[in-house]
């Protein structure tokens, strides 16, 4: 558990050299998602598309465990992923450390 604690602020602390703060999981999942969307750091997006971009990191997050997989780019390069097997995590406490444990595989 050390480790991972350890693994999680560096994690942290990388983001927060990179962005000038440290940022929160929604900002860390905003991140990844425009990252996965290939949209420049300065483009602005609805507060929908927000919420999209927050959803595409979960989906390719947890695609690094087999939870989903990446299906295809929409035309406006959008993309989207079917969900392989349920998330069965009891707690929201369980589901946001799985998150950690993939966002650190994410940035290494």
């Amino acid at each position: 558990m050390e480790n991972f604690e350890q693994q999680w602020k560096e994690t942290l602390n990388m983001l927060g050299e990179r962005f000038g703060k440290i940022p929160d999981m929604e900002g860390i999942l905003f991140l990844i998602g425009i990252n996965e969307l290939g949209a420049p750091p300065d483009a602005t997006f609805s507060k929908e598309q927000k919420q999209d971009l927050m959803h595409i990191a979960v989906c390719s997050l947890l695609s690094q465990l087999g939870y989903y997989e990446f299906i295809l780019r929409d035309e406006q390069g959008w993309p989207h992923f079917q969900e392989l097997k349920k998330v069965e995590l009891a707690s929201m406490r369980d589901q946001e450390q799985l998150l950690k444990e993939c966002v650190i595989r994410y940035f290494e």
